[in-house]
């Protein structure tokens, strides 16, 4: 199939309703139905189409495109609707992961990271900070930067659970703060409070790390 004939057919993808979204995520959470499975991760495709379009003329985009969907089905198995985040900005970071990782595999695909940003109160925060440069570093080096984007992904994992949707859906999906407060039901002040919060709760469990790395 090619991309074009991808996206045509995710035209005749039919939308849900907030109420018929709710009833999949029962049935599918609670009785465990292959239905309602089926059809959120139909539903939610587009999503993966979205990640992908950046990379449309690359011959393999297609595989590209698979790799976004099991992302998507990660997403699905492991989603929890009670916790109150919206589904597409928990998905999409699983499916842009996917994505870029493939591209990175096969070359040419910058990654996304956690890197500089501004907080409220003016101050420059980066939590990649003192990173050795990857072409002139050591085999020590190398081994603490594997090691730090290890305890990154660990720290972002022990977040609660809103902290690290606004850090994920910002800083590794691109996406914007008013999006991140329509998806979370929160105000926009209430998702740069929630950034900031995450923020010093990931550079204080990295600080630890680093402290203790040598």
């Amino acid at each position: 199939m090619l991309f074009s004939e991808y996206v045509a057919a995710l035209s005749e993808v039919e939308l849900l309703s907030p109420e018929e979204e709710a009833a999949l995520w029962r049935a599918c959470k609670l009785e465990g139905d292959l239905q309602a499975r089926a059809r959120l991760i139909e539903s939610y495709q587009p999503l993966v189409c979205r990640e992908a379009q950046p990379f449309r003329t690359r011959p393999d985009v297609m595989d590209a495109v698979q790799e976004g969907t099991i992302g998507l089905i990660e997403a699905v198995e492991r989603y929890e609707p009670q916790r109150g985040v919206a589904f597409s900005l928990y998905a999409v970071h699983r499916i842009r992961g996917r994505i870029l990782d493939f591209l990175r595999r096969e070359g040419g695909a910058d990654i996304a990271c956690l890197d500089s940003v501004t907080l409220d109160n003016g101050a420059q925060v980066n939590l990649k900070e003192g990173l050795p440069d990857a072409a002139a570093a050591s085999v020590a080096e190398q081994a603490e930067e594997a090691e730090l984007s290890a305890r990154l992904h660990g720290a972002l994992e022990r977040l609660p659970a809103k902290e690290k949707a606004v850090l994920e859906g910002i800083y590794l999906s691109g996406g914007e703060a008013r999006d991140m407060a329509e998806g979370l039901k929160v105000s926009l002040a209430h998702v740069y409070r929630l950034r900031e919060k995450g923020i010093r709760r990931v550079r204080g469990m990295l600080s630890r790390f680093r402290q203790n790395w040598h």
